[in-house]
């Protein structure tokens, strides 16, 4: 074997090391010191995660073809970096507490290996290499629910999860058996060139096993009954993750797999396939948002209705669709974690987690009021901020397409975001004009909380006004994934 192979992967083998690094900290570091072990983890990450903003020339493929890194890749892995690295200075706090802190280390370590495993699933040419970060990806999650050993609601999300994933798991593998036995390959592109010369009726469902495996994992209707019980139970430092940079990487991969893989079968197969789950996803996801009163359940059902607008990324099918994707997907890890940031904070002082315990919230911590306003402004698609601009771009990818049934699908979605906009706001009325005698405490966040409250706002408000970000994952697209 040629291990020259390994220099490829630069981003897996740097996410290596700092996991052995935070490992040998809370292994041999004295327990003394272990309180240190969330802001050493943050720093070495951080560190990691600015050195992934800047892409190396590395690019090509390793392993016989199974594993390929560009441009684009590179683009991806540092989108999911910078969110996880927000994730972990928000749970710097937490995992210090007394009931947390005798854990601490394999939370850190559980977060940095699933990361590699979206790494895998992103940069995988072959169905092996991906069902292999699949499953890296998702099964330490089912831990990481169950963290919170003191509370039942912990236990059931974990076994809900993990249940979930190994029955997603199961249906996906079915798919893949089916196109293995049309194709008699793995690869993405020999099963590409295959299914275009002999098209089978056995496709149609070998697409809808493969879809419903990963509609699991995106949360797609009719696939997302685990999400809210989920959401709630498990930490909510764990569902900010969960709901952002595992959806995220989801939907990268799907879109690489749809387009690379079954393109030949878009028009007659999946097309109309996908149609269904996204108007479906979008407009339940809504509607059922509306009736939530505990917040962790509301933004599950606001993720729901957020992976239908993801889709439509998708179902645009080419490097238009790629670059809103990704510019989607990097406004909705700032946008969401200022949401769960503001939610974790008021939770650990109070124990509130309903909307009615947020009247009156900005008479009593004002700066959490407003961070939490403009993660609801960006989430709803209010202009100026960042979360319009994405789904101005979602839209105009999906609209690339040019048929009339792309057309009244856009359509449908605009007409659902009217409707978000219902309920994002009542988040902003309870804050700022409801009131209450029994309002949340004035308290003063960790330090690591308010950067990442600081870092998630002006996320919120520059990503949509400075024009850089899409234009250059626009000619990442272009350049990387020219066959979209």
């Amino acid at each position: 074997m040629d291990y020259s192979q390994f220099l490829m992967m630069p981003q897996e083998i740097g996410l290596l090391a700092v996991f052995l690094l935070v490992f040998l900290y809370d292994t041999f570091m004295p327990e003394r010191a272990g309180r240190h072990l969330p802001v050493f983890t943050a720093i070495v990450f951080g560190v990691y995660a600015i050195l992934s903003l800047f892409p190396c020339c590395v690019e090509g493929t390793a392993f016989g073809g199974m594993f390929e890194t560009n441009g684009a890749t590179w683009a991806i892995k540092a989108i999911l970096a910078v969110g996880t690295f927000i994730v972990l200075l928000q749970a710097a706090r937490w995992t210090n507490d007394e009931f947390v802190s005798v854990r601490r280390g394999e939370f850190y370590e559980l977060i940095l290996l699933t990361l590699f495993g979206m790494y895998l699933m992103v940069s995988a040419r072959h169905f092996l290499l991906f069902v292999i970060g699949l499953e890296t990806a998702s099964l330490p999650i089912a831990a990481l629910a169950a963290f919170e050993k003191r509370y039942y609601e912990s236990h059931e999300a974990a076994a809900k999860y993990i249940f979930t994933a190994i029955f997603s798991s199961a249906i996906f593998l079915m798919g893949l058996s089916f196109v293995y036995g049309l194709s008699g390959t793995l690869y993405f592109n020999e099963i590409a060139m295959s299914l275009a010369v002999k098209p089978s009726a056995l496709l149609v469902v070998a697409l809808a096993f493969v879809i419903a495996g990963v509609g699991f994992k995106l949360s797609l209707v009719p696939f997302h009954l685990w999400t809210a019980d989920v959401y709630q139970g498990a930490p909510t430092a764990v569902t900010a993750y969960l709901s952002v940079i595992s959806k995220g990487a989801a939907a990268f991969s799907f879109l690489i797999i749809l387009v690379q893989v079954f393109g030949a079968a878009y028009d007659a197969v999946w097309q109309w396939m996908l149609y269904a789950l996204i108007i479906l996803t979008i407009t339940i996801g809504n509607l059922f948002a509306m009736r939530q009163h505990n917040l962790k359940r509301f933004l599950a059902f606001s993720s729901i209705s957020q992976a239908g607008y993801i889709m439509l990324g998708v179902i645009a099918a080419n490097a238009v669709g790629m670059a809103s994707l990704m510019y989607y997907v990097l406004v909705y890890i700032f946008s969401n974690l200022a949401a769960f940031g503001v939610i974790a904070a008021v939770e650990r002082v109070s124990g509130k987690t309903t909307i009615a315990d947020y009247n009156g919230l900005f008479k009593t911590n004002p700066w959490l009021a407003f961070t939490m306003m403009l993660a609801m402004f960006s989430l709803g698609g209010i202009p100026p901020f960042a979360g319009f601009f994405s789904k101005f771009f979602i839209f105009v990818g999906a609209c690339q397409q040019g048929s009339v049934a792309i057309y009244v699908l856009v359509f449908i979605a605009l007409l659902n975001t009217i409707i978000s906009l219902y309920y994002y706001l009542l988040v902003v009325k309870a804050m700022f004009i409801s009131q209450d005698d029994c309002a949340v405490p004035a308290f003063k966040c960790a330090c690591t909380e308010r950067i990442a409250l600081v870092l998630c706002s002006l996320g919120i408000v520059f990503i949509g006004i400075v024009s850089c970000f899409y234009t250059e994952l626009s000619r990442l697209s272009e350049v990387n994934f020219p066959g979209l």
